[in-house]
This record gives C-alpha cells, structure tokens and sequence, in this order.
C-alpha cells in the first residue's frame, strides 16, 4: 500500500495551527504536535476567562459603588434594597460609572433612594 502524506489539506492544517500557536514561546510555538496540545488549552482558558471575566468586573463594581455610598454615609447592602423601593432601575456597572464620572448625578440618586432605606 503507498504512502500517503496528506498533501495540500495537511499542511494548511498544520499551518492554522502553527498561526494561532506563533506568540508562544519554545516548542509550542514552533512544533505542530506540542502547538496542537498548547492551542486547546488556550482554548480552555479563553472559555473559562470569559466567564470569570464578567464575575470579576461585577465585583469591581460593587466594590465602587460601596466607596462612594459609604463616602455618603451610606451602608451599600442597605443601599441596593433602597434603590429598588425607590424604583431605580440603574445596574451597577451604571452607577459605578455615575459615581467616578458624574458624582452630582449620582448624590441626587443617593437623595432619592434615602426615603427607602430600612431602619
């Protein structure tokens, strides 16, 4: 049976691999079998990071928002409650932008929401 070395197919394979693995350093950004494995982990970690990506910029932002309402005398675990009994609709990422961009903007949201928190 003759040898079959796979020809244009193969090397076009060999050569997106070889691409996507070119910033790796040493054997995996040069060697196709050790690219292979390293270009799939990648991939494993591109998914996962995207996931913890958002948890972490979430996380960011209560962290600010807890600064600025604590600055304003404010408790943030009894300021969010207060938000929603006074109808604010206004997602964290949003007020965490208000309060560093805009602080006036956000002491009238902070205004509104006083009347609502709990004692």
């Amino acid at each position: 049976m003759p040898r079959v070395k796979g020809g244009p197919g193969h090397a076009r394979r060999r050569k997106r691999v070889l691409k996507r693995a070119s910033g790796f350093v040493g054997g995996p950004g040069t060697l196709y079998r050790v690219a292979r494995e390293f270009t799939r982990k990648a991939d494993v970690y591109a998914y996962e990071h995207r996931k913890q990506k958002k948890r972490l910029f979430r996380s960011l932002w209560i962290t600010r928002l807890s600064a600025a309402v604590r600055a304003r005398g404010i408790a943030y675990n009894r300021f969010i409650p207060a938000l929603a009994a006074a109808g604010i609709e206004l997602n964290r990422k949003m007020l965490s932008e208000l309060a560093i961009a805009d602080p006036a903007a956000f002491d009238s949201i902070v205004e509104m929401a006083k009347p609502h928190l709990a004692s």
